[in-house]
């Protein structure tokens, strides 16, 4: 057994060596192989410091009621008040990079403060700090932390874009309530998608990440954020060789929106799309798999200025090549309202671009109560994400109105009764067709709103004061 230890060691060695050599992206810092015992160690003690634990304080509901004192029959014959559940706390830890050392900024996952009554930021060196929030941002799952302390080590960024698949990176985070824990892998793949957040473009890693490591480090070899460390993939809810992150170039535009404005204002292009799939390229005599058909274009919108027309390919955007939605959705929706656009696209098989100014997002609803790009809507609809039924909804052309894209754990919504999936036919009543119809019915004014729901294959009522 210790031979063939010895054995896969000595082979790493090489390998790292072979790297080094041939000047591959992922090189190990120079000086590390001159060591009698190579190691990362070197690498981390400039990097730890930059990587914090968070921990959450949040208000839960006592669950440890006597049922028979709320009956209402029981408190009306005995002439008691309705009771009120005492409030009860949970705490929760996460992870933390810290930023910008000079103002003490720290990045962290929208998962890991969800829902905070109170956080608390720890650092390496065991000093602890109550954080402010400066903002969040649950689509991309990034949340803008602020501490006032001195002495702080920032993490300097690297570009994303740049990671090959086969690169080393090294995770940093506190599992499972431990202190700081490393480890390290290789990036397993690129552009990952379709795991529950608006925009995506994950980093696929098998470096270890367990509950606990959210919001923290992913770093390559030299020291360089790539990622935050954001989900993984499990049935058990353990670790099994399958980790995500958040690149860093998607970080940074939405931590640089945060700061500017304390919110991330979305651009919108105005068009209803699924991805090109072989069939539909043979359909409409292509000779290629990538891009974005346009199934539906929205009245007076920037698509619709721009002279864009359903069945028209999408396939880049200011020149980045447009792969399927999700590509397009990130594309538009990090860009700032009033942005001009060059957007790519085959028609009748000739390919044009034209330019658009993109407008403002209209269907979300802000987070926590607060509203952002959606201040018309209801404060109670706060939390959740609305857009038009897409053409691959299973009632797609069977009912009219509006669907739920995703709903904000802990919000309002949420606690409504909304879920992500659910399609909204009418408003106090009154039918509704599309966006226009919801926004206009489900006004800030209004005192309560009934929302009739189809729900996967059945149908509810919801009503929401």
């Amino acid at each position: 057994m210790t031979h063939i230890i010895r054995t896969r060691f000595t082979a790493l060695l090489c390998l790292l060596a072979l790297l080094v050599a041939g000047g591959a992206q992922a090189s190990v810092p120079s000086g590390m192989l001159d060591q009698e015992d190579p190691s990362l160690a070197p690498i981390l003690e400039d990097v730890m410091p930059a990587v914090v634990n968070v921990v959450v304080k949040t208000k839960t509901r006592s669950q440890h009621r006597n049922p028979l004192f709320d009956d209402p029959f029981f408190r009306r014959f005995f002439d008691m008040p309705e009771r009120q559940p005492a409030p009860s706390y949970r705490m929760a830890a996460g992870s933390g990079v810290i930023i910008d050392a000079a103002d003490g900024i720290i990045i962290t996952g929208d998962h890991v403060i969800d829902n905070a009554e109170q956080i608390t930021v720890r650092l390496s060196d065991d000093r602890e700090f109550d954080a402010e929030l400066i903002g969040t941002d649950s689509a991309s799952d990034i949340a803008v932390l602020q501490i006032d302390a001195d002495d702080l080590t920032e993490l300097p960024v690297a570009d994303s874009d740049s990671l090959r698949v086969g690169d080393f990176v090294i995770a940093i985070g506190n599992p499972f309530g431990l202190t700081q824990t490393v480890t390290s892998g290789i990036v397993s793949g690129l552009g990952r998608h379709g795991l529950g957040n608006r925009f995506e473009n994950f980093i696929q890693t098998d470096a270890s990440i367990n509950p606990g490591n959210s919001g923290g480090a992913l770093i390559n070899l030299d020291g360089q954020l790539v990622g935050i460390n954001s989900a993984i993939l499990s049935q058990s809810g353990g670790n099994i060789g399958i980790g995500f992150a958040i690149p860093s170039n998607l970080v940074m535009k939405v931590y640089n929106q945060i700061m500017e404005y304390g919110e991330v204002q979305r651009g919108r292009l105005g068009v209803v799309g699924q991805d090109l799939t072989h069939d539909l390229a043979e359909a409409f005599g292509l000779d290629t798999n990538k891009g974005v058909v346009i199934a539906k274009v929205t009245d007076d919108s920037p698509a619709e200025e721009a002279g864009l027309q359903p069945r028209d390919v999408i396939t880049a955007v200011d020149g980045t090549s447009v792969d399927n939605f999700s590509d397009l959705a990130r594309a538009i929706g990090l860009r700032l309202p009033g942005s001009e656009v060059d957007i790519t696209f085959i028609r009748d098989g000739e390919e044009k671009t034209v330019t658009a100014v993109l407008g403002e997002a209209s269907n979300v609803a802000g987070n926590n109560g607060s509203h952002s790009a959606n201040g018309d809507l209801n404060e109670k609809l706060a939390g959740a994400r609305f857009s038009e039924i897409p053409d691959d909804h299973p009632l797609a052309g069977r009912v009219e109105g509006v669907v739920v894209e995703s709903v904000h754990r802990g919000s309002p919504a949420a606690r409504a009764g909304l879920r992500s999936g659910d399609i909204i036919t009418s408003v106090n009543r009154k039918p509704v067709s599309n966006l226009d119809d919801f926004h206009s019915l489900a006004g800030a004014d209004s005192d309560q709103l009934l929302l009739h729901i189809r729900r996967k294959g059945g149908a509810l009522f919801l009503l929401l004061k």
